[in-house]
């Protein structure tokens, strides 16, 4: 890989250089950021509708592939895929077929926006998201078309997929060439098929709207459910199929970023696919949980085989499950808690669900199974220090999920009796060092307005070694997410975590902030007061975490670094704007300088003058004449969620204001990292700008 260029590094180069080579002489790391990140990021998990039998993706240094176990081979996992290399391709949207001989995937540059991406520079230009089918059998993968989100029939006739407003249909003969299915007059963001297979709901997002279409095979004809200017979702069909439901939000103007604890209420409404007629079964209370909140599920609503519908609301301020009857009814609460539900999953025969949630454990994830007989919710495996998400029922009731921790990254495991078992042990190379990891503490400290932060404190292993020592501040994106004690289920935040992990290894502590506007800890946290572009009041909670780490003991206040990447690079900024004299450095990956400015090129916009200029004193261009430390500005120039033009203001600002910084630009690259040498790039470089910039700040101290 290409060495970034640095144009500030030679500064003090004699001196400090020196000083740093004594100082990670003492303290040697224990292993590289290749060996901490080296171990397949698993992905996509699914269980087979028949028999018992799993499938998953994966990534392993960037080359990404379709994994299964299945009971008829022992459970022994095993490849069904064989690309190779840091392609930059992604793999996701992982299907079975219905007789469990097949998997259908989407495989491309990136899998979340309709342009294509060149990640890799190809001369022949970008590749669309495309569909791929393969045998568990043996065999090549075989490409179906350009497309996504694919779907078998449930008799497994004909796979169907999207391809913006189209859906196309092709049979399972090897040589059968897609055909369009329908053409819709929006952009087609889901499909479910009745369990006859004679009729396919999808969901038509329109420019402020949502509508969900029934496509009936036999008729080749279209019925539209209840039709409003609202934003319809989560379609499903009852049992016998003959009824759907679904969910309304009501369409509201507002300003993306900013705090709604209350609004016009959601509602679940029952039709009748044939005819479109559907009406409201159930509908939110006003106050807290009138606006709706997903989980982190495909899916928030489900039709179980007794006749209720399931769905997550924050009805006491925490995100959980509640049920109604499909005829209308007062909801019954099926959880209940100061936690928040993360994923659902539904047995075939609709008799049991299973979800994550934060239960008695606020920073870890764990899986909890539900019957229809109304028992409390049982947690699946022993109560330890794991981390489990992503659960999974195969048709034979066997349980799976992903299953990891701090010292471990999460990998596919089953069920078996009150144990989980990984699936695929030996994927976690010999080079691994997770006998070197450490287990992070969960820590709260007082923001600086009095709220409580939550966060993890990464504790190096020879913390007597030294009285005082560098510490790292580190932001997630987002902002809705939570980071864990333990690796994380995204990759973007296993690999952060991961090298937070490798900062420890070096010497220094790290405190990762699960900032307010996150999720986890509730409504209030996540909506709260004066956010974002109204008023920032996140950096309460940043200036709170520097005010903790400079009354450590074990702390040299004056050698702090911060680094965060997308919301994690606003709070990066934010913080070397605000407290300019708490940081030596900072490492900012796609971060957000003006809000103004990055609504403006998103296609949104403000209210009035007094919200535009609200949301410019909200942003790191407000104070940016106090900014004084050194900064690695980090950016993909093909980022589609925060424009690069976003670092470009905040690298004209820092040589307007004189300030010492540096860029590392990645060519073509997504806002996601679609290849590991990307994120190798990124995270050596981070490496090295606080080693260069923290021994700095000693050699000042000591001289």
């Amino acid at each position: 890989m290409p060495a970034p260029t640095m144009g500030q590094w030679p500064l003090a180069a004699g001196v400090a250089l020196s000083l740093h080579a004594g100082l990670a002489a003492a303290h040697p790391a224990a292993f590289t950021i290749d060996q901490v990140m080296q171990a397949p990021f698993a992905s996509s998990l699914v269980a087979a509708p028949r028999g018992r039998a799993v499938a998953w993706v994966f990534n392993a240094r960037g080359s990404r592939n379709v994994w299964i176990a299945s009971a008829t081979e022992g459970m022994k996992a095993r490849a069904v895929t064989k690309f190779t290399g840091d392609d930059g391709f992604n793999i996701g949207e992982v299907a079975w077929s219905p007789d469990a001989q097949r998997i259908a995937f989407t495989r491309g540059q990136t899998l979340e926006d309709e342009r294509a991406a060149n990640v890799t520079s190809s001369p022949l230009g970008p590749t669309p998201r495309e569909v791929w089918v393969v045998s568990i059998t043996g065999g090549e993968a075989r490409k179906v078309g350009a497309g996504y989100s694919p779907a078998f029939s449930p008799d497994g006739s004909r796979l169907l997929f999207i391809d913006k407003e189209r859906i196309w249909s092709v049979t399972q003969q090897a040589s059968a060439e897609p055909q369009p299915l329908l053409i819709d007059g929006g952009q087609v963001v889901s499909m479910t098929f009745a369990p006859d297979g004679k009729r396919l709901a999808f969901v038509s997002a329109r420019s402020h709207h949502a509508l969900i279409g029934v496509y009936d095979f036999t008729m080749q004809h279209i019925t539209w459910m209840a039709p409003s200017l609202d934003q319809d979702s989560s379609p499903v069909f009852s049992p016998t199929g003959t009824q759907m439901a679904f969910i309304r939000v009501p369409a509201e103007s507002g300003v993306e970023f900013v705090s709604r604890r209350s609004g016009q209420r959601w509602s679940v409404w029952v039709g009748d696919p044939a005819s479109g007629a559907a009406h409201r079964v159930w509908s939110a209370d006003a106050g807290a949980g009138s606006v709706f909140h997903p989980t982190l599920s495909d899916t928030n609503l489900l039709w179980t085989r007794g006749g209720r519908l399931v769905f997550p609301w924050e009805k006491t301020g925490w995100l959980q499950l509640y049920a109604v009857p499909a005829g209308g009814g007062a909801p019954a609460a099926l959880t209940a808690g100061s936690f928040e539900v993360a994923n659902l999953a539904i047995s075939g025969d609709r008799a049991h669900i299973l979800y994550s949630s934060n239960q008695d454990d606020l920073d870890r994830l764990h899986v909890w199974a539900l019957d229809e007989a109304g028992k409390a919710p049982v947690r699946l495996g022993t109560a330890d220090n794991s981390i489990e998400d992503a659960p999974q029922i195969a048709a034979d009731g066997s349980m799976f999920a992903l299953r990891g921790g701090a010292t471990s990254p999460l990998q596919p495991a089953a069920l078996a009796g009150a144990q989980w078992q990984t699936l695929a042990p030996e994927a976690l190379l010999g080079a691994f060092p997770h006998t070197q990891l450490i287990m992070p503490e969960s820590v709260t400290f007082p923001a600086k307005d009095g709220q409580i932060a939550h966060g993890q404190l990464f504790l190096p292993r020879d913390r007597g070694a030294s009285a005082r020592r560098p510490a790292v501040l580190f932001f997630h994106g987002g902002p809705r997410r939570q980071m864990l004690l333990g690796f994380h289920p995204m990759d973007a935040y296993s690999w952060m975590y991961a090298l937070n992990q490798y900062f420890a290894a070096q010497g220094y502590l790290v405190l990762s902030v699960n900032y307010r506007g996150g999720i986890g800890y509730g409504l209030d946290y996540r909506e709260a007061k004066d956010f974002g572009p109204d008023g920032a009041s996140e950096v309460n909670d940043l200036l709170g975490a520097v005010a903790y780490l400079q009354a450590r003991s074990d702390v040299d206040p004056k050698r702090l670094g911060i680094w965060g990447g997308s919301y994690g690079g606003l709070m990066t900024a934010l913080g070397l704007a605000r407290a300019p004299d708490a940081f030596a450095a900072g490492v900012d990956y796609a971060g957000l300088y003006n809000w103004a400015s990055f609504f403006s090129s998103v296609g949104l916009s403000f209210p009035d003058a007094a919200a535009t200029e609200r949301a410019i004193k909200s942003s790191p261009i407000a104070t940016i004449d106090q900014w004084r430390s050194p900064l690695l500005v980090v950016q993909a120039d093909d980022d589609r969620d925060v424009p690069p033009r976003q670092s470009a203001e905040l690298i004209e600002a820092l040589r307007a204001h004189h300030i010492e910084h540096d860029e590392l630009i990645l060519p073509n690259e997504i806002h996601d990292l679609a290849r590991y040498a990307s994120w190798m790039q990124f995270f050596e470089a981070t490496d090295r700008y606080f080693d260069e910039h923290l021994a700095k700040r000693a050699m000042a101290k000591v001289q």
